[in-house]
């Protein structure tokens, strides 16, 4: 208990002793927001990424409304739509599987199941967002190139 007390004495003590210059502050506060923002991204659920999934395949929602799915979606409208003519009477379904957290981030192998069969292992990527987890540009460029409508580079 002595040594304890000690040593948070001594980290008490250290941290007074900062630098009085202002850049080294606001970079450390800089990076300890970071560090928190990343850090208190709840782990996702198989079901909360299915779920983005499956809406972001379902041909009845506007592109616009998929687009909310997606990292950066508005710059993939275009494509959404092209995937939603396709998908009109084409049923497409995920299981999502082994997902792998890194702070705001999340990867996860994805289930692709289809009228051609089924799809096992697909690597999907996730993003922690405003407050939900939304599938990351790349993962978005690999259903839409499912649905022939690729991104280009």
């Amino acid at each position: 208990m002595a040594t304890v007390a000690a040593a948070l004495a001594v980290t008490a003590t250290l941290a007074g002793c900062g630098s009085d210059d202002k850049t080294s502050t606001d970079s450390a506060a800089t990076t300890s927001a970071a560090v928190t923002k990343a850090a208190t991204a709840p782990a996702p659920t198989a079901e909360q990424l299915q779920g983005v999934l499956t809406a972001f395949a379902d041909p009845a929602k506007p592109a616009a409304d998929k687009a909310k799915l997606v990292v950066d979606g508005d710059k993939r409208i275009a494509l959404i739509e092209t995937m939603n003519q396709g998908l009109a009477h084409y049923a497409v379904s995920f299981t999502v599987g082994e997902i792998k957290q890194t702070g705001d981030k999340a990867d996860a192998k994805v289930s692709v199941v289809s009228p051609h069969g089924t799809m096992a292992d697909v690597p999907m990527s996730f993003q922690y967002v405003d407050g939900t987890w939304k599938l990351a540009d790349a993962g978005a460029c690999t259903i839409l190139g499912m649905a022939r409508a690729a991104c280009q580079p």
